[in-house]
């Protein structure tokens, strides 16, 4: 018996492997507070925290473990000089933050239902009018709440969004052999994304909401949004305005299906050379991932265009990233598409060419339709990434 479970731990560490190197945890990361000079940075974040993970001591503040109910935090966090567009500056496994080189701490705070409500809401009404709107982050697997703070940190300042930043964490225990608990957990905190996006709406005075998720937490996002629908509200009282989908690790024939009831427009990013997605379309019976289609599928493409969904196939874009999981936050410029997206106005249509207008400047790049869905192909790749 010992050995048929020592096996079993030997192929789901092979499968699993790649996924773990794809996810953004890397060595062991917490929250611990720098101290920070003015002249160090380029700017601080901060982002508002809601999560379904299990409290715990500083500087992690939340474990992996399931809450029974949501937990609330404001997290400060500064972006060094030396930082570069599209990379995630951290120190080594067990290092220090160099305020200068690295992402670094300055502030957490835990706070209760009712302050947070009225600082979230402070900080909206603070903002002019065309930035008073809300981004929700939600994470994928193998990922702790250091790791998807710190990449949410990037990507708002990537991005140069100018709303509020809400991150949403649910319970991911940050180990690698964790896939099966971590896909129970995201599915645990439907009902709290819901809660939390309903919220948002209602008592916060946002003009709109987006959603930007990735990988597994694609999973979570779309269940919230289906189960929303049915109940008759699915668009939050018209403040969502748009959901991105970043290598989404779904079961194609699945998200179809969930597409039959979510009417709010939907973009996906989509990389046929996603490693860490071949990974899991194996641990899922061979069954092809949303997130590894491509442009040439063009059959699907056209069938998902007819349920409202825009495909933007980064298949061409390099990165950093060598599994390829992470190019929506590791080219500079796709964050800086996502960006200009978070930035349209509410009146434009957020549907078809207009989102692609900006993707023909990038370098060689051209921008088509495929059955109506947006296409970015890139012809000079090596010529995006700023390393």
């Amino acid at each position: 018996m010992m050995r048929a479970a020592f096996r079993v731990r030997l192929i789901m560490l092979a499968l699993l492997a790649p996924l773990g190197l794809a996810a953004c945890g890397g060595p062991p990361r917490d929250l611990s507070l720098t101290s920070v000079k003015p002249a160090d940075i380029v700017g601080t974040v901060r982002i508002f925290v809601a999560s379904t993970r299990e409290m715990g001591a500083e500087p992690q503040y939340f474990t992996g473990e399931r809450g029974q109910h949501l937990s609330f935090a404001k997290i400060d966090i500064s972006v060094p000089k030396a930082h570069k567009s599209g990379e995630l500056e951290l120190p080594g496994s067990y290092g220090k933050s160099n305020p200068a080189e690295h992402f670094a701490v300055t502030s957490v705070e835990r706070i209760d239902l009712s302050p947070i409500v009225a600082r979230v809401r402070r900080e909206i009404a603070a903002r002019p009018p065309k930035e008073r709107e809300v981004l929700v982050f939600v994470h994928g697997y193998n990922t702790s709440f250091a790791d998807a703070a710190y990449r949410f940190a990037q990507i708002v300042h990537d991005s140069d969004f100018k709303g509020v930043p809400v991150l949403f964490t649910w319970p991911s225990r940050g180990q690698l052999l964790a896939y099966p608990y971590d896909r129970e957990s995201a599915f645990y905190s439907r009902d709290f994304l819901e809660m939390n996006l309903r919220a948002i709406a209602k008592d916060l005075g946002p003009s709109r909401i987006d959603i930007l998720a990735h990988s597994m937490g694609t999973q979570l996002t779309l269940e919230t949004l289906r189960q929303a629908s049915i109940r008759g509200d699915g668009n939050f009282g018209g403040k969502l305005r748009d959901v991105m989908l970043a290598a989404p690790d779904v079961d194609l024939d699945v998200f179809k299906t969930v597409m039959r009831e979510i009417k709010t427009p939907v973009t996906v990013f989509v990389s046929a050379d996603d490693k860490a997605l071949e990974v899991s379309r194996r641990f899922a019976g061979d069954k092809k991932r949303l997130g590894a289609i491509s442009a040439s599928d063009k059959d699907t493409v056209a069938e998902l265009a007819k349920s409202g969904v825009d495909v933007i196939d980064l298949s061409d874009v390099s990165t950093s990233d060598s599994l390829n999981h992470g190019k929506f936050a590791a080219s500079p410029k796709v964050v800086q598409m996502i960006g200009k997206r978070l930035q349209a106005d509410r009146g434009i249509a957020m549907r078809g060419p207009h989102f692609g207008d900006r993707l023909g400047d990038i370098a060689g790049g051209v921008v088509g339709t495929v059955g109506g869905t947006l296409e970015l192909v890139v012809t000079a790749p090596a010529a995006i990434v700023q390393q």
